[in-house]
């Protein structure tokens, strides 16, 4: 055999598996994926020369093998033990009380606490630093041997690094999960290609690993955190906290977020802070687990019957829980398109009660199979809007009904339409009383006009009594006309009234989203008005002309010619030009614009502009500004007093600026004149 080969499989593997470090436990990758690919693809074709140098720990055995036809049952040596949940502040208190009381001495107790995964725990175990057999924790006492399909996460090393000293036998302890953009890029496929969608992140980790087809597993990117130990021989340390960081050192990927902390008021503060890192996090947590870290303590704590007395798993609110659904019923938008909204039994979610789910459009109702009277599994998307994800079929009684869109408008009875290629259901008369309430009240909202005060209640009592028939009627009201409306004292008519005339002066890109021109939210009007600079050559723009704007596709561009080619719409806008409405002119910017494909965040409070005046910057300069801090965000501005999404962003590598550092991003350009100047 030549040396050379064997020197050259062997460096190959060696690289391999300092790449998976880096990646997988450090976060911080040397080389890009297709290198990392053409190093595997040289060992594969070595060794594929040469199989009598294949080995099991090599980088090229994560393939699936041959399918089995069950699982064998592997039993833990040591218990998977569940732990004891808590719920509330009083509960996390007591933990700590209880532990004092049993120790029969009052002390400062150090913690471990770590962010509780949303996934499937497993064991791994290695024998002198090479995965021989892995395990689900099953029942605590025995789980199914799933170690071929454990061999195919690439976040998982077939052999622990040496340099820190592996012991000879290792159970190690951790969880299996997917995150959240491959989670919902997995469902993608799957309803593509007719199949059921997983209901979230958990069940479709576990279900991936529960494959008896390891090629299915592998196709599958599941990741790994480890969090503990179970059996070891070789091994002496004393604390959680030491575990730990030997799990890192030996190429095991561990939570960076897991830290000691003193004291239970510490614990307290940490389940706080990952509550509300939580919508940020590019992975599902449900909780924090709580720990001794010193191991003397765990010992002389013990356990109970199923859960040790040292550890407390502290539950978030559910974001998912089961609820019925009442009735059907179908919204009318200001775009004329009818909506299915579920009302359901009222349910807490995530701390919420909620009682309404939007279905989307009849396609979405066909495809999940949702009828009335079906039990189904509801959850707050981003952990916000409530959305029905699945129906629990096995709990129907044959009671239930299915529901089907009208023929007409539930509101004005014009007929309802159905373009071909579209999903939605459209009411098309102009004149739907329904649409011109969606529309004044989106004119009005606060990322367009931001008019204080113009609520729900008001909007339709205003169209009801034909008082407005559309928002360029809104500068005609009076303190005569609303004073006498239900509910409406005279100081909420004057601050009404205050409100309007402050709208009044606005930007172009406001301006434009306030029009409700259909497909043109805030960041299409923001990249509009800095590429046509003012209203007139928009208005005057060709189809042409407007899918030379960069992210700016046919069905923008149809939408908008035909908006400004309506006689009614360019009569409103007239209407408001003469009311005294004024907008500032976009900056002209016909290349590319500054922050293009950019996400940042706002946080703090910020001195040198409001919050609406820096996102109205961004925007016009091709940005976008999200909510919370999350792995896919560019920029952080940080004013005074951060907050969480401060410490957020440093723990994600997002970059941090100040409001001065912001300010010198921006283009600086002359002030824009008023369309009225």
């Amino acid at each position: 055999m030549d040396p050379q080969v064997i020197r050259r499989i062997e460096e190959l593997r060696r690289q391999l598996r300092h790449h998976n470090y880096r990646y997988y436990v450090l976060d911080d990758p040397e080389i890009s994926d297709a290198q990392y690919d053409r190093l595997l693809r040289e060992l594969e074709d070595l060794e594929a020369r040469h199989p009598e140098l294949i080995t099991p720990d090599s980088p090229t055995q994560r393939v699936g093998a041959r399918p089995l036809e069950k699982f064998e049952t592997l039993a833990h040596t040591v218990p998977m033990l569940s732990l004891e949940n808590g719920f509330s502040r009083e509960e996390v208190f007591e933990f700590e009380a209880r532990l004092k009381r049993f120790l029969k001495r009052d002390l400062l107790i150090e913690y471990t606490v770590e962010p509780k995964m949303d996934g499937l725990a497993v064991e791994l175990i290695y024998e002198n630093g090479q995965l021989i057999r892995s395990a689900t924790r099953g029942d605590g006492y025995a789980g199914e041997d799933v170690t071929q399909n454990i061999r195919t996460i690439r976040a998982i090393p077939l052999r622990l690094s040496a340099e820190a000293g592996t012991p000879s036998r290792l159970e190690v302890r951790g969880e299996v999960y997917l995150r959240l953009k491959d989670f919902r890029e997995l469902n993608r496929r799957r309803e593509a290609s007719g199949g059921p969608a997983f209901a979230n992140p958990r069940n479709a980790a576990a279900g991936s690993l529960r494959q008896l087809d390891s090629r299915l597993t592998a196709q599958r990117p599941l990741f790994f955190f480890a969090y503990g130990i179970g059996d070891r021989a070789g091994l002496t340390l004393g604390s959680q906290w030491a575990v730990l960081q030997d799990l890192g050192h030996w190429g095991l990927p561990v939570n960076p977020f897991i830290k000691t902390v003193q004291g239970i008021e510490a614990c307290w503060d940490y389940c706080r802070e990952m509550e509300d890192r939580r919508p940020g996090l590019p992975y599902e947590i449900d909780g924090v687990v709580i720990k001794v870290n010193d191991w003397d303590l765990q010992d002389e704590l013990g356990i109970k019957s199923r859960s040790p007395r040292w550890a407390l798993a502290f539950k978030f609110q559910p974001s998912q829980e089961n609820t019925r659904v009442l009735k059907i019923e179908v919204q009318v938008g200001r775009t004329g398109t009818l909506t299915p909204v579920a009302y359901l039994e009222p349910v807490q979610v995530g701390g919420v009660e909620v009682s309404r789910a939007t279905l989307h459009n009849q396609d979405e109702i066909e495809r999940k199979d949702i009828r009335i009277g079906d039990t189904v599994i509801v959850q707050r998307a981003g952990d916000v809007i409530p959305e029905v994800v699945k129906v629990v079929a096995s709990l129907r009684t044959g009671r239930e009904r299915p529901f089907q869109m009208p023929d007409h408008c539930p509101v004005c009875r014009s007929p309802v339409v159905r373009l071909p290629g579209e999903a939605a259901h459209r009411c098309n008369n102009p004149n739907c009383p329904a649409q011109i309430k969606e529309s004044i009240r989106h004119f009005a909202s606060q990322g367009a006009m931001d008019v204080d005060g113009l609520g729900e209640k008001l909007v339709n009592q205003l169209v009801d009594k034909g008082l407005i028939r559309d928002y360029g009627d809104l500068y005609a009201l009076t303190r005569e006309i609303l004073v006498p409306l239900e509910r409406l004292a005279e100081k909420s008519a004057d601050n009404l009234l205050a409100a309007l005339e402050k709208s009044k002066k606005t930007s172009l890109a406001r301006f434009l989203f306030a029009l409700g021109i259909r497909f043109v939210g805030e960041h299409v009007a923001a990249v509009l008005a800095g590429h046509f600079g003012n209203l007139e050559a928009l208005a005057a723009a060709s189809e042409e002309d407007l899918l030379a704007v960069k992210e700016v596709g046919p069905q923008v561009a149809g939408s908008v010619r035909s908006f400004f080619a309506t006689p009614e719409n360019r009569r409103v806008i007239e209407k408001l030009r003469n009311s005294g409405v004024q907008w500032r002119e976009g900056k002209s910017v016909p290349r590319t614009l500054k922050f293009s494909g950019k996400t940042f965040v706002l946080t703090g409070r910020l001195t040198r502009f409001t919050r609406e005046e820096a996102k109205e910057q961004i925007l016009a300069l091709g940005g976008k500004v999200a909510g919370a801090v999350s792995a896919r965000t560019d920029f952080l501005v940080a004013g005074e007093d951060p907050g969480s999404k401060w410490e957020n962003a440093r723990e994600l590598g997002v970059r941090v600026i100040g409001e001065e550092d912001f300010a010198g991003m921006l283009a600086a350009e002359r002030e824009p004149k008023s369309n009225n100047e």
